[in-house]
């Protein structure tokens, strides 16, 4: 038998601010590949993010309180709560089969502890969505 070890994925939950949307993402490693994007959406609500596939987040929990933003493309979906407008996550633009998700959204997670987070020009790229 071969020596590899399989990597175990670790399930973080995640909620709103009034708790209404709870969802749950599986992450293999732990957070990774934190950013924060420029461009007129982000620097408004001004999330940190990561990314998951698409498959490895899943709303456990209020999916019917989640309202959809589009702008622009309309490639990507940002969803936030309709009850206290916490934005949650988003399917990108730049990669569809990858949701991004607010870390802040996570529990046990301090944003303010997270070190250098990498910066994101969206502002400069064309027909910008993230």
């Amino acid at each position: 038998m071969t020596g590899k070890k399989k990597k175990m994925m670790e399930i973080k939950k995640g909620t709103c601010h009034c708790g209404a949307v709870e969802f749950q993402v599986e992450l293999d490693g732990g957070l990774q590949d934190l950013k924060r994007c420029n461009c007129s959406l982000c620097r408004r609500k001004g999330a940190i993010t990561a990314g998951v596939p698409i498959e490895r987040l899943k709303v456990i929990r209020g999916a019917d309180k989640l309202t959809l933003y589009q702008w622009n493309t309309k490639t990507a979906k940002h969803y936030f709560c309709s009850v206290c407008g916490i934005y949650t996550h988003h399917q990108r633009r730049s990669n569809p089969i990858e949701f991004g998700f607010n870390v802040a959204c996570i529990e046990s997670v301090n944003p303010f502890e997270l070190g250098d987070i990498t910066l994101v020009d969206g502002a400069s790229m064309s027909l910008v969505d993230e």
